[in-house]
C-alpha cells in the first residue's frame, strides 16, 4: 500500500495532481482510492487530498502511514509534516516556502523550484505537474510513459487535451530536476 497526501491552496491543482497519481496506479493495474478535502474557499483556501494504491484491497480512505507528503505551500507542510512515515518522501514547492525552513532529519525532502520550472517550459499552471514529474523520477514509483499517458488522458476527457504538449513539458521538467 502506497499512501499520500498532495496538499497546498485552492487553485494550485493539488486534487488533479491526486488524480493523476490515481489514473497511473489504474493504469498499472492497483487498487485505488482518492479522498478530497477542501477548505472554506476553493480557489485560495487550502484543499488537500488523500491518495491510495495497492495490489490489494484497500478498506478505507483514512490515511494510517504516509509514505509521501506532496505539498505547494508552506501551510501545507506545517499541517502534515509530522505524518510522513521515518524514511518516507515530504516534496516541497520551494518558490512558496521559506528558504531557511527547518524540516524533520528522519524523512527525505526533495526541494523543487515548480513554480519557476513551469514558467520556464510556458505553462504557468503546471506547477503541480512539475511537481509530479519530480515525485515520480524520485519515488520509481510508476514508469514515466505510464503516468504521462494517464496524464494526456485525464486532461483529453475533460476536454482540455489541447494542453497535453505543454503538460508534458512541465512534467519533463520536474521529472529532469531530479538527479538519479
Amino acid at each position: 500500500m502506497t499512501e499520500i497526501i498532495c496538499a497546498g491552496y485552492g487553485g494550485q491543482g493539488v486534487l488533479t495532481a491526486g488524480m493523476m497519481l490515481i489514473h497511473a496506479a489504474k493504469a498499472s493495474g492497483m487498487n485505488v482510492c482518492w479522498y478530497p478535502s477542501y477548505g472554506s474557499e476553493m480557489r485560495g483556501g487550502t484543499a488537500n487530498c488523500s491518495v491510495k494504491f495497492s495490489n490489494e484491497a484497500i478498506a478505507s480512505p483514512y490515511i494510517k502511514n504516509l509514505d509521501i507528503l506532496f505539498t505547494m505551500n508552506e501551510l501545507a507542510i506545517d499541517k502534515f509534516e509530522k505524518k510522513v512515515n521515518l524514511g518516507g518522501y515530504l516534496f516541497v514547492n520551494s518558490d512558496l516556502v521559506e528558504e531557511n525552513k527547518q524540516y524533520r532529519k528522519e524523512i527525505r525532502v526533495v526541494k523543487v523550484g515548480a513554480n519557476s520550472l513551469a514558467e520556464k517550459v510556458g505553462n504557468i499552471h503546471g506547477s503541480n505537474l512539475v511537481m509530479l514529474g519530480a515525485l515520480v523520477k524520485a519515488t520509481n514509483l510508476f514508469d514515466k510513459e505510464i503516468c504521462l499517458d494517464a496524464i494526456c488522458k485525464y486532461f483529453e476527457d475533460h476536454g482540455k487535451g489541447k494542453y497535453n504538449a505543454k503538460n508534458v513539458d512541465a512534467f519533463d521538467a520536474g521529472y529532469n530536476c531530479i538527479a538519479k
